[in-house]
């Protein structure tokens, strides 16, 4: 485990479809029981931790890094709650990869 999410196995989902085929992907994420990596965009991050707590529970553990590798690299960890608390807050800037943990096996 580093920091709540399991690193053993994981899976790289890219970005999420924008409108057709959302929902039907989200709903197929509520399965996966390994670590779940997408990436965002700044105009969407906030609509995608929102699904993503709506369809898994805002209590799954999260990480989201902005900027990853570069200067300004940021990370914010927590429940999907207080990622979307944080994101909210404050106006997205730069690239980001979203950590979710799988569900229970």
């Amino acid at each position: 485990m580093n920091g709540g999410l399991s690193c053993d196995r994981f899976v790289f989902e890219g970005f999420l479809p924008v409108k057709k085929g959302r929902q039907t992907r989200l709903n197929e994420l509520k399965a996966e029981t390994r670590t779940m990596i997408l990436y965002e965009s700044p105009q969407r991050i906030v609509r995608t931790l929102t699904d993503l707590g709506e369809v898994l529970g805002t209590d799954r553990p999260a990480g989201i890094s902005r900027e990853l590798t570069k200067l300004h690299e940021k990370n914010a960890r927590g429940t999907l709650g207080e990622v979307l608390a944080h994101f909210s807050a404050k106006e997205p800037k730069g690239e980001f990869v979203v950590c979710v943990a799988g569900g229970e096996a």
